[in-house]
């Protein structure tokens, strides 16, 4: 009886050692399944950064006429720009450039310099011309009169202001010489 339970157990082992080898996990691929349904739209991603300062947020005034005042002897004049964009941002982090244009505003007598200026040639006189900045407020100082006149239907010695915010040290603006009149209205599409 021993004998025919061992060979009924060495059969039944063969046999499960048989179909276990025989079965595998993968078969033939089937057939393609229909197509889903569209899924919902995924909700919108966050704002990204600022990006850096643009031309677009240089703030410039038109030319404008000035009228200088005299001190009580007449060795100091004064004269006033109101400029209500110039900030403590711009004050503080920002640059600031006027500019005096010596000619006048027809189209091809223009002769502009950047304050300030200090020019013994121009007039054949020692002129100094500096600027001062406040909030709202740009202050000039000259040692005579360049208050802005008309002449044959001109406008002469007028000044114009550029206001620009700050940004990044050593930014894009760096590169542009803020002496050459003629760079910065082509750089900054100013308009006359």
């Amino acid at each position: 009886m021993k004998s025919k339970l061992l060979k009924i157990s060495c059969v039944v082992i063969v046999v499960i050692s048989f179909l276990l080898e025989s079965c595998s996990k993968e078969g033939p691929t089937g057939p393609a399944g229909a197509a889903g349904a569209t899924g919902a739209t995924g909700a919108t991603g966050a704002t990204g950064a600022t990006g850096a300062t643009g031309t677009a947020n240089v703030k410039y005034s038109n030319w404008l006429n000035v009228k200088f005042k005299a001190n009580s002897d007449s060795s100091l004049w004064t004269a006033n720009i109101i400029a209500p964009q110039l900030v403590d941002s711009i004050l503080n982090k920002g640059e600031i450039k006027v500019y005096w244009n010596i000619g006048s505003d027809s189209t091809r007598d223009q002769f502009v310099v950047d304050l300030p200026v200090f020019d013994v040639l121009l007039f054949n006189i020692n002129v100094t011309v500096n600027p001062y900045f406040s909030y709202q407020s740009i202050d000039l100082l000259s040692n005579v009169d360049i208050s802005s006149y008309t002449l044959r239907g001109y406008n002469n010695f007028q000044f114009r202001y550029i206001l620009i915010p700050g940004g990044i040290i050593g930014g894009r603006y760096s590169t542009i010489d803020w002496k050459d009149y003629k760079q910065v209205k082509a750089y900054l599409n100013l308009k006359d």
